[in-house]
């Protein structure tokens, strides 16, 4: 069974048996290093959905997105997925899924397209280094596009967008809410909200980070975080609610899962919380309905 115990993925400790012992064809499409002997992953069907791959115009190239709607008429509320560092992996289309049968549109552009697919490796190594070519400019760029995109569409309600993320896609939700009036609010599961220390994963100088942006955040955002995470510190999480006290921000909140692991949504994950992510899913759609998109 592998654990992910950490924001951006797990270390050498981390692993208690080999993944030969997961049944390859069962977790085909999964991300290959994350997938756990023991899960049992969610299966949502495309039943009365239209679902597929479309491209966007993102400047310097288009960018493909895995996109779910309700096969109906009519404009409806939007919600941009952002993967973790996997990228889109069936979990991500699956969870796409979900939210268009509960009469979303759900889209999930794949923010590494330029510098590789993370997920059918399973060597942390090469993940870490397809993570870490996508700058901030880029992917910020690649959700202006999205949203640009979407708002061209004919079964989108353009003011009624909304964000949501998994760990590497957790931060992201923060730095786009911080940045963009484009979204009504994010939802952001277990993301990163300080540098790393110098010399690990994502440290470098010219990222920024959560913490740092609070004052600047344009839409209200519910943090979503496990209390047992190993890789984003307690400390860290009561900063970002004293940020956002001190600088009014009215409407976001964090809220901790003391039992909780990292990953805890991931159902293909020895870190599912079912429990938790069961809480924390109806937390957010009912986030989203709070602030109109719904």
């Amino acid at each position: 069974m592998l654990k992910l115990t950490r924001p951006e993925g797990s270390e050498p400790r981390d692993f208690d048996i080999s993944r030969r012992a997961v049944p390859a064809l069962f977790f085909a499409g999964f991300a290959a290093a994350a997938v756990s002997a023991k899960a049992e992953p969610i299966h949502t069907d495309a039943a009365g959905l239209i679902d597929g791959v479309v491209r966007i115009p993102a400047g310097d190239r288009e960018i493909p997105a895995y996109i779910a709607r309700p096969d109906t008429g009519g404009r409806k509320p939007t919600v941009l997925v952002v993967s973790e560092v996997f990228g889109i992996h069936e979990y991500i289309r699956d969870t796409c899924r979900r939210l268009a049968k509960l009469g979303y549109v759900a889209i999930a552009p794949d923010f590494f397209v330029r510098h590789g697919d993370p997920a059918p490796l399973v060597d942390f190594t090469l993940i870490r280094n397809i993570v870490a070519a996508a700058t901030d400019a880029e992917v910020m760029n690649d959700i202006e596009a999205t949203v640009g995109w979407l708002s061209a569409q004919d079964f989108v309600a353009r003011k009624k967008m909304a964000i949501t993320g998994f760990c590497w896609g957790g931060a992201q939700v923060w730095l786009a809410c911080e940045r963009f009036r484009s979204f009504r609010c994010g939802v952001a599961w277990y993301g990163r909200l300080s540098r790393p220390a110098a010399g690990q994963f994502l440290s470098e100088p010219e990222r920024e980070w959560p913490l740092e942006l609070a004052g600047f955040l344009k839409a209200p955002v519910l943090g979503l975080y496990g209390g047992k995470d190993q890789g984003i510190p307690a400390a860290d999480i009561e900063a970002m609610r004293g940020k956002l006290r001190e600088f009014e921000k009215e409407g976001s909140d964090i809220i901790l899962y003391p039992d909780a692991q990292h990953g805890f949504h991931a159902d293909y994950r020895a870190s599912y919380d079912m429990k938790a992510a069961q809480d924390g899913w109806r937390k957010m759609i009912d986030y989203f309905r709070k602030y109109g998109v719904k």
